[in-house]
C-alpha cells in the first residue's frame, strides 16, 4: 500500500504536469487511494496560480490574467478543458439521438460543440481572472482549485457509473469510485468552508458542487470520467464569478 506522501505524489502526476519522483508499484488502485488528495493538489495550483496573477499585477491586470491562464492550462495539461469539450460534444451530437452519446464522447476528434465550449469557457475565465485581478483578492484562487478538485470525488462516490452497455472497460469515473472515503469527502469540505469564513462568497462551493452533481443525475443518470472533468471546469468557473460578483 502506499504511503500519503506516494498517494499525495500520485495526485499530483495525475492532475497536473508538474514533475514529481516516480511511485514504485503503481496500480490502478493506488491513483483510486490517492483521489482523496484531489483538493490538495487543488490547493498546490491555487497557489501557483495566485503568484502568477500577483506578478503579472505589476504590468497590469490583463497581462495578470493572460499569464495565469495559461498557465492554468498548461499545468493542468488542459486535462479537464479536455473533459469538457468532449462532453458538449456528446451532449450536443446525441441531442436527438440519445444513443450516440458514449459513441461520440470516445471519438478522439473534437467537433463544433467542443470547439464553442471551449472558447466561450476560456474567454470567461481570462475575463474573470482580469477581475479578480483588479480586485486585488489574487489569493481566492486557492480555495477555488480545491473546491472545483473536492467535486469529482463526490460525483464520483454518490453518482453511477455511465458506460455503453457493451464495453467492459474502466475509465476514471469507475477508478475514483472505488476507494473514495466519505470521511475524506466531509473532511475536506468542512476544512474548506472554514476558510471560507474569511470571504463569504466561497461559501457556495456545496451549492455550485450540487447544481452539477443533480445535472449530470438529471441529464445524463450518472456519470463519466468526461463529465468529471468538465465539472471541475464548470465549478471554476461559477466560483470565480460568485466570488467576482460580491468583490
Amino acid at each position: 500500500m502506499n504511503t500519503p506522501l506516494q498517494s499525495f505524489i500520485l495526485a499530483v502526476q495525475f492532475l497536473t504536469r508538474i514533475p514529481t519522483p516516480q511511485v514504485p508499484d503503481f496500480s490502478p488502485a493506488s491513483l483510486s487511494r490517492a483521489s482523496g488528495f484531489f483538493p490538495a493538489v487543488g490547493l498546490l495550483i491555487g497557489i501557483l496560480l495566485t503568484a502568477t496573477l500577483y506578478a503579472g499585477l505589476s504590468v497590469d491586470p490583463w497581462i495578470a490574467a493572460i499569464l495565469t491562464l495559461a498557465l492554468w492550462s498548461f499545468i493542468t495539461g488542459a486535462l479537464h478543458l479536455d473533459g469538457l469539450s468532449d462532453l458538449a460534444d456528446a451532449l450536443g451530437a446525441s441531442h436527438a439521438a440519445p444513443e450516440r452519446f458514449h459513441d461520440v464522447l470516445k471519438d478522439p476528434h473534437i467537433g463544433t460543440f467542443g470547439v464553442v465550449t471551449l472558447i466561450v469557457q476560456l474567454l470567461l475565465k481570462l475575463v474573470l481572472l482580469m477581475l479578480v485581478a483588479r480586485s486585488g483578492q489574487v489569493w481566492l484562487l486557492i480555495p477555488i482549485c480545491a473546491w472545483a478538485r473536492l467535486g469529482p470525488l463526490f460525483w464520483a462516490h454518490y453518482l453511477p457509473v455511465l458506460k455503453p452497455s457493451d464495453s467492459t472497460a474502466e475509465g476514471s469515473g469507475e477508478r475514483f469510485s472505488w476507494e473514495i472515503s466519505s470521511t475524506a469527502l466531509w473532511g475536506w469540505a468542512g476544512f474548506l468552508l472554514l476558510a471560507g469564513l474569511a470571504f463569504p462568497p466561497l461559501l457556495a462551493g456545496p451549492l455550485v458542487l450540487g447544481l452539477w452533481g443533480l445535472y449530470l443525475h438529471r441529464r445524463l443518470g450518472g456519470q463519466t470520467g468526461d463529465a468529471l472533468g468538465a465539472g471541475v471546469e464548470v465549478s471554476e468557473t461559477l466560483l470565480l464569478f460568485t466570488c467576482v460578483v460580491f468583490l
